[in-house]
């Protein structure tokens, strides 16, 4: 996995941005400052920590702005004796936030390909969703970025990425529709081009309901 020094990290935020990027214990600052914000005392006991724990959960919530999906794609084997089947990785947990009221958007995403020749190890396509969803994301950008990296990389013939999830943006806030998910899909190559191959992928991954936002 090709990780991205906070050198580099600060050199692509401050090209995507055009400023640079704030220091630790700016962000902190920017944290006491919405407690008080928010009406509380950021001084008191149960939130002196509370900047400090924020900046530490964002960089894991965020921390795919410091991975190269692409990398993590290049290593493949061609032992495969031929194998030109579908193959999917199913219910892969997802966890993103949404990028226009930075809350969770929780779900299960399921990733197929058709081989070309080689495979990739399966844990990879995994850590390309988790690249992709630990940014600032909405899920249908989410969803292309997944299987146009894959289609890219791989020269498939053929990719889907189907994502399941629960927006809290939607559950928690504004309309308050708790149980709602919201469905996303990228075919392309095969997937897209023949039915019959979109047929069978759609009944591996089966009806999956809200089950996918469980556990």
């Amino acid at each position: 996995m090709n990780i991205i020094t906070p050198a580099q990290s600060q050199s692509q935020a401050a090209s995507a941005t055009s400023e640079p990027r704030p220091s630790r214990a700016e962000a902190e600052a920017a944290i006491r400052t919405l407690l008080r914000w928010a009406g509380d005392d950021p001084n008191r006991e149960g939130l002196v920590d509370t900047p400090s724990r924020v900046a530490r959960a964002y960089e894991e919530f965020f921390e795919g702005y410091t991975i190269d999906p692409v990398n993590l794609l290049e290593r493949t084997f061609e032992e495969t004796d031929g194998y030109d089947e579908i193959v999917l990785l199913r219910d892969i947990r997802l966890e993103s936030h949404c990028e226009h009221h930075m809350v969770p958007i929780i779900g299960r995403a399921h990733v197929a390909y058709l081989p070309h020749r080689r495979v990739v190890g399966i844990s990879k396509l995994a850590r390309v969703v988790e690249a992709y969803a630990k940014r600032l994301q909405i899920q249908e950008k989410l969803t292309a970025q997944i299987a146009n990296t894959i289609q890219d990389v791989l020269q498939p013939k053929g990719v889907a990425v189907v994502i399941e999830a629960a927006h809290q943006c939607m559950t928690t806030r504004g309309v308050h529709k708790p149980g709602v998910t919201m469905v996303t899909s990228r075919m392309l190559g095969a997937f897209r081009d023949d039915a019959n191959t979109r047929r069978e992928l759609l009944a591996m991954i089966g009806n999956r309901g809200t089950a996918v936002i469980g556990d």
